[in-house]
């Protein structure tokens, strides 16, 4: 499951590896046919291996797109926490503040506050209401949340 958002940026992301960046690796290659003997062309081997890495990539990403169902906005509903939902949670040992975004694994960016709903934490709330508590095993020890709010972002 993916959000539309997240669904299209890993297509924006296959179209440019099949544009771009095979162009780019062909490019390479043949520059690398230049030099000479194949069986000794470091330049040669290093293209090739980013070739398959590239084709590795394009492969796994045709494969998440056919399976993914996407989960739209207007299908959410905020009376407990699903993937797509903006969730607010206080630490109650902390008693700090978080605010999440909870969204697919290939979506997932700690760095913005969307986690997956396969971290510890996603795992942890998945499913929960207003008021409820949990405990959440973490790299960092255990943690004692309460979801405060769930909302769409």
């Amino acid at each position: 499951m993916m959000t539309r958002e997240g669904y299209e940026k890993l297509k924006q992301e296959l179209i440019s590896l099949r544009g771009d960046g095979r162009s780019e690796i062909a490019a390479k290659l043949e520059e690398a046919r230049a030099f000479g003997d194949l069986s000794e062309n470091a330049e040669y081997h290093a293209a090739k291996e980013e070739q398959e890495k590239l084709e590795s990539r394009i492969l796994w990403l045709e494969y998440q797109l056919s399976k993914t169902r996407i989960v739209e906005v207007g299908d959410l509903d905020t009376s407990s926490v699903s993937l797509g939902t903006t969730v607010s949670l206080r630490d109650l040992d902390a008693q700090t503040q978080y605010t999440y975004t909870l969204v697919g694994s290939e979506e997932a960016d700690p760095k913005t506050n969307r986690i997956s709903s396969q971290s510890p934490v996603g795992k942890a709330i998945l499913g929960k209401t207003v008021g409820e508590e949990v405990m959440v095993r973490v790299p960092k020890g255990v943690r004692h949340l309460k979801v405060l709010e769930i909302r769409i972002a």
